[in-house]
């Protein structure tokens, strides 16, 4: 896996869709070896392990992690039956280890889209990793036996709006390719530092210390960002 990456000019490797934990043991073989190869690490995830899992995860070379909460406390248990508060404990310890945290809600309509549920959210995002976190309200569309319909852009724009309420600094809306909501904007002056289409970035305005170039403001991205 590490040889693959390297030949096909990767940046580094991110562990998905099948939930990462499940390769746990896998995952501190390969991440010391794409780590000496001077590769990133990244687990895309739903934040549900323990402490020490986490802890190993990051002594073996884990730089990034992704996860997607799936709503308040009352959704999460009734349709996970997981205690949210785990996921959130994790987020905050990933981030006093030095890892890259970024937050995800899949926004389902009757389930976890209710302006209570996203103000628990948002709420619970402020508190545990700070208004510097990204977080992203992504689409849902239905799929195997799940058959509410997909989530409107107008509700994803209602979450957009209730976490800037909240004080939050990096909001994006997910899986709806080319919505304005998918760029990062300078959270001081507003302006347009980095357009994304999708999965692709299209312009960086960045200064090489990763400055807002018209006001200044240090934008908090780790790692190097530059379009191939």
């Amino acid at each position: 896996m590490v040889d693959l990456a390297v030949r096909s000019g990767c940046k580094g490797l991110s562990v998905s869709f099948t939930e990462p934990t499940l390769l746990f043991e896998y995952c501190l073989d390969l991440f010391p070896l794409a780590r000496s190869r001077g590769l990133y690490c990244n687990f895309v995830s739903n934040g549900y392990m323990t402490l020490e899992a986490l802890r190993m995860l990051v002594e073996a070379g884990m730089d990034g992690l992704k996860i997607d909460v799936k709503g308040c406390s009352s959704s999460v248990h009734r349709y996970c039956s997981a205690d949210v508060d785990v996921c959130w404990r994790n987020a905050s310890k990933a981030l006093e280890m030095g890892v890259h945290v970024e937050i995800v809600n899949l926004v389902i309509p009757g389930v976890n889209d209710s302006e209570d549920c996203i103000e628990e959210v948002c709420r619970r995002h402020v508190e545990s990793v700070g208004d510097d976190t990204p977080i992203h309200f992504t689409a849902y569309y239905p799929a195997y036996k799940f058959n509410a319909p997909p989530t409107s852009v107008s509700k994803l724009e209602e979450a957009y709006r209730i976490a800037k309420r909240y004080g939050l600094r990096y909001v994006y809306i997910g899986n709806v390719p080319g919505h304005p909501y998918e760029n990062t904007y300078c959270p001081v002056c507003g302006d347009l530092l980095i357009k994304r289409y999708g999965l692709n970035l299209v312009s960086v305005k960045l200064t090489r210390d990763k400055k807002c170039p018209r006001c200044g403001c240090s934008i908090p991205i780790r790692g190097e960002i530059r379009i191939r």
